[in-house]
Order: structure tokens, then C-alpha cells, then sequence
């Protein structure tokens, strides 16, 4: 093999690692940076890369290599991470900009490669809602980091005859950084490379989100006339101002919840939390426990950022990012809504809200426990909590450190649920069925609950009270004294249940009761007799064989006086 075949070889090698280097970007091991972080915390943010199992570490280093971590509530780790790790971001210098490839760039007459490209907004959480919804739910006081780069190109040096032409660069800087909603500035800056600017935003919903900066250079031509002993100087001057800026889509996260409370009977607490935009939980005062509902999380790096273009007037290089921003991430769990403590906590009585189909938004190499089909995404949670001291609840936000305190007395109402009482009884009894009559009433004052459509000369004038009673697998409602007759034909105990109607559409408002109603052919007089003839005829056959064969013998002299 020549000389010049193996250097061709060797350079196609060293070719091929550095573009896979850059291409197949992985994220720091768990002996490289912390950036505020243990190396635990560290092992569970690369959701978004390749699984491959390893050696060494501690147990959860070792597991987050292999599989993707979920949470429960929103991690504080994304922000940590990306805040620290953006201390790595350097930009360039006057003849080289350096931009992720995702960067949009403006070019003036001087000013090259300018942009101004969002780094991070944090605190946020990207919500997976639903296929093609994926807003990035932001916090109304956050912090917008930013980087802000450009070379200049200063014009060459030319002569011809006795005139020298030369430029020199007098100034250059960014200006002011601006971070702007929907086109209003809301906070801004000193120009810098890396911009970190707190913002305070009003209002909620979609919005666009904005950093904008003005990068500034001036110059200065100067003409020299060489002919004769004296040169002649002639100066003129040159400024330039260009405009960069990045926008993402936002939803601006403000939690305006409503809570409904009832008193049930035994003592327990009632409450349903309604919130429009999506949101994590409820915790109770007390020692009450908390709900949450169907989101979970994992955290995942932005992969816009897994390299850099370096850039000058003659090459451009694209090699691994030092800086890598990291998102929070929440999705629809199968896991679905759960209270905790799991035996001693609060008792989700329903959920409701928007059905929703399973998000396609998640991405590759991401492995979470996502729900497959339809899902309701639990804008209201109703739920029982054995604790008569619920004095506030605290409600907790899709994006973390969004939290709201509700004090009872600002709830939206406040109710005493009152105690229902079942009562049957037997109106036939055959062997075959069983006639019964319930009945539905208020204890103590014995008042009949009507479950049908009352009369409009009633109290309840046009009125629907929702609900039914359950006999088995059958739903019957009651007439306006309270009563239904229903009829069971299968043997065994039959469960009867009172399902009322949601307290809060209903005032007064009842909790559940049950009884149970037991039928047997045998427990009446008809059916005992039924049951004689019965056994009358299945032993008829061998009564009539009996007498048959006695006879017989008897007729042979067999019989045994």
C-alpha cells in the first residue's frame, strides 16, 4: 500500500469520528460537570438519549443509563442544570461568530453571521398534550437567557497608482437586549454576548416570546493620495446597525383555580378543584395527604443546541455545544390520577375535563409510560378526604414553583351533604320471583327523595334530580313519595345501592347508601309447597320401580314375609 493511499485512509477515519462526534451528540457522563447538581441528579436528565446499559455509578446512574426517568411533580433539575451549564457559552470574536445551526442570521454590508438565539426560558414545561399540541407552558415571572453573536467583516486594504485605500475598525458592541411578548417590550438589558433577563409577565394564554437585540459597528475609510513628497488623508466614516432577534411560542402559565366543599355526614371533607389549564395536584392542609392528576414528567435536553457553527469570512466548523439547555417535559401517564398516602390519603371520587387522544409530540429515544388511546386530561378532580379541620388546599401548577393557597373561606361553596336511608319490602313472594318495594328517604326526617322528573307543582318545579338506585346490573329511579317496585327472579343476595347525582348540581345533596335484599324459592309457603311437588315427582319414578319389583317378587314367592 502506498504512502499517499494510507494518509487517504487515515484521514477518511479521522473524518468519519469527528462528524459522528458531532452528529451523535451525547450528553456528560456522570464524572463531568455537576452544574449545581448531584451526580444522581445529573444521570436523569438525558431522557433524549440512546439507552445503552453501563458499568459503575451509583445504582440510579446505572439505571438512567439504560432506561428514561419519570417524575412525579415538575424536577427542579432542568433549571439548575441550564442555568450553570449556560455559563459555558463563549462567543466568538470580531472575525468569527459563533450560532447553533438552527440560528437566524442577518448579514448587513459590515456586520456578518449576527443572531440573537434563545437559549432557555425557565422556569417552563413543555406539555404533551395531545397529537400536534405541545405548548411550552411558561412561568409569568421567569428568566429568558439568550446568546448574542457577529464578526465583522472589515474591507481589505487596496491601492492602484498612488491611492491607498484602508479601513479601520473603530467600534463595535451590542447595544440594548430585549426581551418582548407579542411584540411589546417587557424587560431589557445591557448588551451582552449572554443575556440573562428576568422578565415579569400579566395575562395568560398564547403568546410569542421574543429576544431582540441591536449589534452596532462603525468604521473608518481613509484615502491616501501617495503622489508627491506630502500625502494627502481623506477620512470618511461608516456606521451600521443591524436587528436580530428569536422568538418561540408560549403559553403564559397563571393558575385561577376554583374549589367547590362539601361536609359529608361521617365527617369527611369534599372538594373539586377546577382548573383550565392543565395543572399537577392538590395538596390539603393538615396532614389530609394530596391528588395529583394524569401528568408525570421526565426532563430532556433541546437538541438545537447539541452543536455550534463557528464561522469566519472564509470556513465554517460545526463541533459539540460545551452548553446544553434542558426542558421539563409532561405527559398523559397510564398511570392515570393518584392520591397519596395510597391507604390513608384522599379518595378520588371522579375526574373530568377535555378527552384527548395520545400526544405523538414526545420524539424518539424517549421511553415514558404514555397513555395509548384516549384520555380525559382531569381539568376537574373531585375527591373525599377523611378530615374535618380542611381549612385551605394549596394548588400546584403544571410549571414548578407555580402554586396557589385557597383559604375555605374564599371557596366557591361550602355544603352539608345530608344522609340517605334505603329501606325494602316485600310486597309477593313465589317460588319463582319476588316482589319488592323500595324505599328512598332522608334520614332522620324520613322526607322521600324523588329521582324522576317532579311535577311542576312541586317544590322542585321543573326540576331533574340525577341518580338512580341500583338493584344488581338494573338502574330504577324512584316516583315522588320516594318508592319503585322492582321485581328479582334469581335466587341469592342482591346488592341495592343509592348512586345520587353529583353534589354540586344538586341542593339538598345526599351521599350513597346500601342495602341488600335476599331471595329464596324456600322462604315462602308457595314455594315450600312448590318445592314438596318437586320432590314428589323426581321421586315418583323410584316409587313406582319400588312397587314394581315388590310385586314381582311376590308373584315368584321371592317376597321375604
Amino acid at each position: 500500500m502506498s504512502r499517499s493511499t494510507l494518509s487517504i485512509i487515515l484521514a477518511s477515519v479521522l473524518v468519519a469520528t469527528v462528524l459522528s462526534g458531532v452528529v451523535l451528540a451525547k450528553p456528560p457522563g456522570s464524572g463531568s460537570e455537576r452544574n449545581g447538581l448531584t451526580g444522581d441528579e445529573v444521570s436523569t436528565l438525558w431522557s433524549r438519549d440512546s439507552d445503552e446499559d453501563q458499568d459503575g455509578g451509583t445504582s440510579l446512574e446505572q439505571l438512567a443509563s439504560g432506561t428514561d426517568i419519570t417524575f412525579k411533580e415538575p424536577p427542579r433539575t432542568a433549571a439548575t442544570w441550564s442555568e450553570h451549564d449556560f455559563d459555558d457559552l463563549e462567543a466568538g470574536d470580531i472575525d468569527l461568530s459563533v450560532y447553533p445551526p438552527s440560528a437566524s442570521r442577518e448579514d448587513g454590508s459590515y456586520i456578518k453571521d449576527a443572531h440573537a438565539t434563545i437559549f432557555g426560558v425557565h422556569p417552563s414545561t413543555r406539555g404533551h398534550l395531545e397529537a400536534r399540541r405541545a405548548p411550552l407552558y411558561i412561568a409569568p415571572a421567569g428568566t429568558l437567557r439568550g446568546f448574542v453573536d457577529y464578526r465583522i467583516d472589515v474591507p481589505r486594504t487596496r491601492s492602484w497608482g498612488d491611492t491607498l485605500v484602508y479601513w479601520t475598525l473603530l467600534s463595535h458592541d451590542i447595544e440594548r437586549v430585549s426581551v418582548k411578548l407579542d411584540g411589546e417590550t417587557v424587560a431589557s438589558a445591557d448588551g451582552t454576548h449572554t443575556p440573562s433577563i428576568d422578565y415579569d409577565l400579566d395575562g395568560s394564554g398564547p403568546s410569542t416570546l421574543t429576544i431582540d437585540a441591536e449589534i452596532r459597528t462603525r468604521l473608518r475609510k481613509t484615502v491616501v493620495d501617495t503622489e508627491g513628497s506630502l500625502h494627502e488623508y481623506e477620512f470618511s466614516y461608516h456606521a451600521e446597525t443591524v436587528h436580530v432577534s428569536d422568538s418561540v411560542d408560549v403559553e403564559v402559565y397563571t393558575l385561577d383555580p376554583s374549589v367547590r366543599s362539601a361536609h359529608y355526614p361521617n365527617g369527611d371533607s369534599g372538594a373539586v378543584i377546577t382548573q383550565t389549564q392543565p395543572w399537577h395536584g392538590v395538596h390539603f392542609s393538615g396532614t389530609a395527604g394530596h391528588v395529583r392528576g394524569v401528568w408525570r414528567y421526565y426532563t430532556a435536553r433541546d437538541t438545537d443546541w447539541d452543536t455550534l457553527v463557528r464561522s469566519t469570512a472564509s470556513q465554517t466548523e460545526e463541533v459539540p455545544s460545551d452548553a446544553l439547555p434542558v426542558y421539563v417535559h409532561a405527559y398523559p401517564s397510564a398511570i392515570g390520577p393518584r392520591s397519596e398516602p395510597v391507604r390513608d390519603g384522599p379518595t378520588i371520587i371522579d375526574t373530568w375535563g377535555i378527552d384527548r387522544g395520545s400526544p405523538n409530540t414526545i420524539g424518539p429515544n424517549v421511553t415514558v409510560d404514555a397513555v395509548d388511546g384516549v384520555y380525559t386530561d382531569s381539568t376537574s378532580i373531585a375527591t373525599r378526604t377523611a378530615s374535618s379541620d380542611l381549612d385551605h388546599v394549596e394548588i400546584r401548577g403544571l410549571v414548578r414553583g407555580e402554586s396557589t393557597i385557597i383559604p375555605r373561606r374564599d371557596f366557591d361553596t361550602d355544603r352539608e351533604l345530608r344522609q340517605s336511608d334505603l329501606s325494602v319490602t316485600t310486597l309477593r313472594h313465589n317460588a319463582t320471583a319476588m316482589t319488592v318495594q323500595i324505599e328512598l328517604t332522608e334520614r332522620p326526617s324520613g322526607s322521600p327523595i324523588a329521582l324522576h322528573e317532579t311535577s311542576r307543582s312541586g317544590a322542585g318545579r321543573g326540576s331533574d334530580r340525577s341518580g338512580y338506585v341500583a338493584v344488581g346490573d338494573r338502574r330504577v329511579k324512584t316516583n315522588e313519595s320516594g318508592l319503585v317496585v322492582v321485581t328479582v327472579a334469581d335466587p341469592g343476595i342482591h346488592t341495592i345501592r343509592y348512586h345520587p347525582g353529583s353534589w354540586l348540581t344538586h341542593e339538598p345533596a345526599y351521599v350513597g347508601e346500601t342495602t341488600t335484599l335476599r331471595f329464596h324459592p324456600l322462604a315462602s309457603v308457595d314455594g315450600i309447597v312448590a318445592f314438596l311437588i318437586e320432590v314428589m315427582w323426581q321421586l315418583l319414578p323410584f316409587v313406582v320401580m319400588f312397587y314394581a319389583g315388590h310385586r314381582v317378587l311376590r308373584q315368584f314367592g321371592l317376597h321375604n314375609r
